[in-house]
């Protein structure tokens, strides 16, 4: 939408929620202000209010003022029965850009890192099984093993790098080289 400058816009009256002061001992507050314009940010909406004020003239008088700031909606901010706000300018965040020709031929990608399941079965050494991350075998809270742990834990005899994720497919290479795939 496109935003005209402030010098034609036309504000709307919004109400304005003003914090509580605990050590004064006063609660939250609402006042009536003016709307001036919306802007959508990354983290939510904030919008541009005038909050009635005085300021001191340079002769020793006062006049009414109007103080701009920027608050968060709808935190701070509250509709005024009745009112259209249709017509304030308004700034939306700009479209997604669209995928990548990469990211749709090629799909989701997989998470990084691996997960070693440990079993034990009886006693002596402690066994495993190597997962990727997405693998429906992989124990839910284990910790994520970096590329060079999962080598370490790869290289133990009582460790077995599962198959159906693939984690064997991918870690296999880095364990033994790449020449060995042609031989089998």
């Amino acid at each position: 939408m496109t935003t005209p400058s402030d010098d034609a816009a036309r504000p709307v009256p919004v109400r304005v929620v003003l914090p509580a002061d605990p050590l004064l001992g006063h609660p939250e507050q609402e006042v009536v202000a003016r709307l001036w314009r919306r802007r959508q940010t990354a983290t939510g909406w904030v919008y541009l209010v005038g909050l009635p004020s005085y300021r001191e003239l340079e002769d020793g008088g006062v006049e009414a003022a109007e103080y701009r700031v920027w608050v968060r909606a709808p935190e701070h901010v509250r509709p005024v029965d009745g009112v259209d706000y249709d017509q304030v300018p308004t700034e939306s965040l700009p479209p997604a850009p669209p995928k990548s020709v990469v990211s749709e031929v090629l799909g989701k990608r997989r998470p990084s890192g691996w997960i070693l399941a440990k079993v034990r079965e009886g006693r002596g050494p402690a066994r495993g099984v190597l997962h990727a991350p997405d693998c429906e075998e992989a124990p839910e809270g284990a910790p994520l093993l970096d590329v060079q742990r999962a080598l370490d834990a790869a290289e133990n005899p009582g460790t077995q790098l599962c198959t159906l994720c693939g984690c064997a497919q991918e870690l296999t290479p880095m364990l033994r080289g790449f020449d060995h795939i042609g031989d089998s």
